[in-house]
C-alpha cells in the first residue's frame, strides 16, 4: 500500500484510541456486536448537526507516546481551527477546503471537506449512516461510531466518541476521535473545558500563508 504524505499523515493523526476516565478499559473491536446501531448512530448525526459552535482544549498523544496540546474552535457547518502551542502547526477549515499548515517548513496541504480524515464531523449534511457503525464500548455513558470510506482507504478511519450529556447539543459531548491510517498508525485526540455556543468570528477560520511570494491572510 502507497505510504500517506507526511501532511496527511500528520494530517491523519489527529485521532486514536481515546482513554476515558469513565471507563477502566475502553477498547475498539474490529467486529463489534452494535445493539441498537441505527438510534447510536442517528444520535451522533443529530448531535454534529445540533452544534453551532465548539471551543475547547485538546492534547493529542501520538503512537509513541509523543503528546501536543492546544486549542479547537469549531463553527459548522465545516469550520474549523487547531492551534498547537508551540506555533509551527496549524490546521483550519474554512467551510470548503482543510487546509493544514506547516510553519516549520512553509508548506500547505488542502483537501476537499467531504474527502478529508475529518469529514465525519465536519461535513454534517453527510448521510453518516452510510459509512458510519457503532462501535462497542461497554459502558451505557458512552456512544461510539466509527467512519469509514471503503472507496478510498487512504483517508484511514475515524471513530468518534460521545459521552451521554442532557445539556449538550443533541443530548451527547464529544469527548473526543480516534483515527487510524492505512498502515495502523493511531494517535489520541482528548477534548476539555468544552463550550458551546459561543460566538466565533469569521477571522478565526483565516490563516498566514507562509509559501514565498504571499502575503497576507487567507
Amino acid at each position: 500500500m502507497t505510504m500517506l504524505s507526511k501532511p496527511f499523515a500528520r494530517l491523519i493523526a489527529l485521532g486514536a484510541a481515546v482513554a476515558l476516565p469513565l471507563a477502566s478499559a475502553l477498547t475498539f473491536p474490529v467486529a463489534a456486536q452494535a445493539q441498537g446501531a441505527n438510534d447510536d448512530v442517528a444520535a451522533v448525526s443529530r448531535a454534529i448537526r445540533a452544534i453551532t459552535t465548539l471551543k475547547a482544549d485538546f492534547e493529542q498523544t501520538d503512537a509513541r507516546g509523543g503528546t501536543q496540546s492546544g486549542t479547537l474552535l469549531l463553527r459548522q457547518p465545516g469550520h474549523v481551527r487547531f492551534d498547537y502551542r508551540g506555533g509551527d502547526l496549524l490546521i483550519v477549515a474554512d467551510g470548503k477546503s482543510l487546509n493544514m499548515i506547516d510553519y516549520e517548513v512553509a508548506q500547505v496541504t488542502r483537501w476537499p471537506i467531504r474527502n478529508s480524515p475529518l469529514g465525519a464531523l465536519l461535513d454534517p449534511n453527510r448521510d453518516l449512516a452510510r459509512y458510519g457503525r457503532p462501535v462497542a464500548t461497554g459502558d451505557s455513558r458512552l456512544v461510539s461510531i466509527e467512519a469509514r470510506d471503503a472507496a478510498h482507504p487512504e483517508y484511514g478511519v475515524l471513530t468518534l466518541i460521545f459521552t451521554r450529556k442532557a445539556s449538550a447539543p443533541g443530548g451527547l459531548e464529544l469527548y473526543g476521535w480516534v483515527a487510524k491510517d492505512a498502515q495502523g498508525n493511531r494517535t489520541t485526540i482528548r477534548l476539555s473545558n468544552i463550550r458551546y455556543s459561543e460566538p466565533i468570528a469569521n477571522s478565526a477560520f483565516t490563516w498566514r500563508d507562509p509559501r514565498r511570494n504571499t502575503r497576507g491572510p487567507r
